[in-house]
């Protein structure tokens, strides 16, 4: 039995070989305290090569042996994550949409607080948190003392607000006349749909920062580099769709500036503190890590070359 009063919610979960994240991603959807009889579960398999398949089935059969609206889907066409979101939308009843990722850990009461902004019909557009999942690396704890995941920095973009789709979520109606997500972008693809949406109609972007699903940071060199770079790539695809500034990249002269600066003022400084039991050693090295992620967002944004296709808008039906 549906409940009159609350909306209609789809939550679409892109999924590309994550069979080791499936089990604890199911177990908080599960746990959710919306209304099981208002939401469906579309859980959409892009292409994996790992038993994505096979595990997010039994998922699925178990959480509808539990009277729960779950489904598995595939978009095997587009290796995409935002191709995969369209199928999802294609496939949607609800009269909102929310999308997390699964690598993801929604908090008990995600749902409930993601939707509760959308009350008021200007909202088209509500943004969660993303906070960190407990690490032990000192990269880990690097990336948390500087809030790298919080969703503070989207909504603070100089050119509109928005949100990262591994906590969102908009209603239906906002699509209308903007489109779906473009199916062949490979990174930047959230800020671009809250972009149109909101150059294209009147409809409110709100922060639930009480909306929180965890995240876990990378943990080695390599794969924070990686993730830079993915940032730097997205700058440059925004730039040419959306015309916004490219990030400034550092010459050879500022970054020997900033090495400098640290080894005769802050290393000193910090390293003091740190004898005094009053910083981390991760505070020691977070300047030199910090020019570290900078300087593989610029190689991002100077290799990145946007494909022709990733300018396509999948239309909304």
């Amino acid at each position: 039995m549906t409940t009159p009063d609350l909306p209609s919610v789809s939550v679409i979960v892109p999924i590309y070989n994550g069979e080791i994240d499936i089990p604890d991603l199911a177990a908080c959807l599960l746990a959710q305290t919306f209304p099981p009889e208002q939401v469906e579960y579309l859980l959409v398999d892009n292409n994996s090569c790992d038993r994505t398949a096979s595990v997010l089935q039994d998922w699925v059969t178990t959480a509808r042996s539990q009277g729960l609206t779950w489904q598995y889907l595939s978009e095997a066409n587009i290796q995409s994550s935002y191709a995969a979101r369209n199928r999802g939308i294609h496939r949607a009843r609800g009269q909102l949409l929310a999308f997390t990722d699964a690598d993801c850990r929604p908090h008990p009461d995600w749902l409930e607080k993601l939707i509760a902004p959308f009350a008021d019909p200007a909202v088209g557009v509500v943004v969660g948190e993303i906070a960190a999942l407990p690490g032990t690396s000192w990269l880990e704890r690097y990336a948390d003392q500087r809030n790298m995941m919080t969703q503070r920095f989207t909504i603070a973009h100089e050119f509109y607000p928005y949100g990262q789709t591994a906590n969102l979520a908009i209603r239906r109606q906002a699509l209308g006349g903007v489109g779906l997500f473009r199916p062949y972008l490979t990174t930047g693809g959230d800020a671009d749909l809250c972009w149109r949406i909101q150059q294209h109609h009147p409809w409110q972007l709100v922060f639930a920062e009480d909306a929180i699903i965890q995240h876990r940071h990378r943990a080695t060199l390599k794969d924070l580099a990686s993730q830079w770079r993915r940032y730097g790539r997205s700058n440059n695809y925004l730039h040419e769709l959306h015309g916004v500034p490219l990030r400034h990249n550092l010459n050879r002269q500022e970054v020997t500036r900033r090495i400098v600066r640290w080894v005769l003022k802050e290393l000193p400084k910090t390293g003091l503190c740190w004898v005094q039991g009053k910083a981390t050693a991760v505070e020691l090295v977070a300047p030199l890590l910090d020019l570290y992620c900078v300087q593989a967002r610029a190689v991002g944004q100077q290799q990145a070359k946007m494909p022709e296709a990733a300018r396509e808008i999948e239309p909304f039906v």
